[in-house]
């Protein structure tokens, strides 16, 4: 029986919020170096290949050691972790203020991704032992919705910024928020496992091999394409090892994951729906945050402001995603949620030069919809399966899948559109100095710049080509989701709880209040308590 501490609905709101305030700051992250890039490339002289690594970097650190970074939290204390990676976090963003290398701002990203890495999993963690179970499901789905609606937040933070200030005001802006919301955390509730064992070394290197050889492979294929020998390398690098960590774990007695659980049938379908809601997500907002600037006109605090409508679906259903699971069933709710997602990318795939903004609207408010319908009960799944010791794992898992879901949504993205962009510009660019045809079938921006000396129509042949990219890569995007829909039909008929793990013998997790010694592993107190 999980035991939990009383605590007021008001100390739980705060908890709630100074938690979603750290994974909002986390996801936020990703977009808002991208909507810099071009200001930051320009100072600084990075190389396309610095300018991508600035921006993957971070991403790669991040899913690499989530794992890791979720068991330490178990074994250590959740909120030290969370504390220690707020303080990791605002270092490496105020790095760029030290330095104008490129290579150290490269370096620097990683550092943040370190930092972010041990916020990520603490954060859903500290709310999931914080509510006895009959009351998680509206404070996880308001994580989820914070979560979902991040990147968003990203480029509207980072556009009013760069309205007024330098580039460096984007990182200096997080690292400020960072070092607030650590001093914050002090007062939230913490936990851990009461008789922690070894950490897993082995399993800790081999997951972060695993997982960061599969990301960057991911992430190397949206420049390289999928036939890249180090794309190749990498990926088949990234199987061996994760196969290689599953067999190790499986004969630790006390493994930094139980791979069985993925033999769960509710935890299974979470970690596939996690996925390619993410892969359909981040995929998405690529291709739009390019649509809507080179396309549509908008300047880049404007396009994350149009894009508002997605919040009006997202947040509501997100409300009503655990209430929904649990009245026709985890399968029913992520098939149907994805089938919406589906829905929504594929009108956004239809959108052209010549769209309207009500057509834009519609198109991210299916999307959010479903998004707010499956994020919820998927993350809820995956945690609802594992014992309450292991929640910063198992929260890891939930942020390594989405982490990994991102990279293949932005890598796919972009190879299907750069493939589609070129062939079908080649011919209103046949014509062109070798020179100038090179830079404009290489993107629409440079297609832009180039129609500046030829004429409006190599102009509008680009968008009309960028359109026709953006509808095939989202068209390719919609075949993986539908790929998880496929998945929830065939996991509905099978048997619950199939391989799961024999219950934990030990005693259970206690979330402590800041300043009592109960979380840190003594022993409960003759106190009453409240649980199931």
């Amino acid at each position: 029986m999980v035991q939990y501490r009383p605590a007021s609905s008001a100390r739980r709101a705060w908890t709630v919020g100074v938690m979603c305030a750290a994974v909002g700051l986390v996801i936020a992250m990703v977009t808002i170096a991208n909507t810099a890039l071009p200001a930051l490339a320009a100072d600084t002289g990075a190389t396309q290949s610095e300018q991508t690594w600035i921006v993957d970097g971070y991403t790669l650190v991040l899913a690499a050691l989530v794992l890791p970074a979720g068991a330490l939290g178990d074994r250590y204390g959740r909120r030290g972790v969370l504390v220690a990676g707020l303080c990791v976090f605002a270092l490496g963003c105020a790095a760029p203020l030290l330095t104008g290398s490129s290579t150290l701002l490269v370096a620097a990203r990683a550092v943040t991704g370190l930092g972010a890495a041990m916020i990520m999993p603490a954060t859903l963690s500290i709310i999931n032992g914080s509510f006895p179970p009959d009351r998680r499901g509206r404070a996880i789905g308001i994580w989820a919705a914070v979560a979902g609606v991040g990147g968003l937040g990203g480029l509207i933070f980072a556009g009013l910024l760069l309205r007024y200030f330098s580039w460096h005001s984007v990182f200096v802006g997080p690292a400020v928020l960072a070092v607030v919301l650590a001093l914050a955390c002090a007062t939230v509730p913490t936990s851990r496992e009461r008789n922690p064992a070894p950490f897993d070394v082995p399993g800790a290197v081999l997951s972060a091999l695993a997982v960061g050889a599969l990301v960057f492979g991911i992430l190397r294929a949206a420049d390289g394409g999928w036939g890249d020998p180090v794309v190749l390398v990498a990926l088949v690098a990234g199987v061996v090892l994760a196969v290689v960590f599953g067999r190790v774990e499986t004969r630790r007695a006390e493994p930094l994951l139980d791979v069985r659980l993925f033999l769960d049938r509710a935890f299974a379908l979470g970690s596939i729906s996690v996925t390619v809601q993410f892969t359909a997500a981040f995929g998405s907002l690529y291709a739009l945050a390019q649509y809507l600037q080179l396309v549509q006109g908008y300047s880049a605090l404007d396009s994350g402001l149009v894009l508002w409508p997605i919040a009006v679906s997202l947040l509501p259903a997100s409300m009503a995603s655990a209430p929904l699971a649990k009245r026709i069933g985890l399968p029913a709710l992520t098939g149907t949620g994805l089938v919406v997602v589906v829905a929504g990318v594929v009108l956004l795939g239809r959108l052209g030069p010549d769209s309207g903004y009500p057509a834009l609207a519609i198109a991210v408010c299916v999307l959010g919809g479903g998004l707010g319908l499956t994020a919820p009960a998927a993350t809820s799944a995956i945690l609802d399966n594992v014992p309450p010791d292991k929640y910063g794992v198992a929260s890891a898992v939930n942020d390594a899948t989405r982490e990994i879901g991102a990279a293949l949504g932005i890598a796919l993205t972009g190879t299907v559109l750069s493939a589609t962009y070129t062939a079908s510009v080649h011919p209103a660019t046949a014509a062109l100095p070798p020179a100038a045809q090179e830079v404009a079938d290489g993107s629409l921006a440079g297609a832009l710049a180039v129609s500046g000396r030829t004429g409006p129509a190599l102009a509008d042949a680009a968008r009309t080509a960028f359109a026709d990219g953006m509808e095939n890569s989202l068209l390719a995007l919609g075949g993986i989701v539908a790929a998880g829909i496929v998945a929830a039909v065939l996991l509905r008929g099978a048997r619950r709880g199939a391989g799961r793990p024999p219950a934990p013998t030990r005693p259970p997790v206690v979330p402590s209040p800041p300043g009592e010694r109960g979380g840190r592993g003594s022993r409960p107190r003759n106190r009453p308590t409240r649980g199931t």
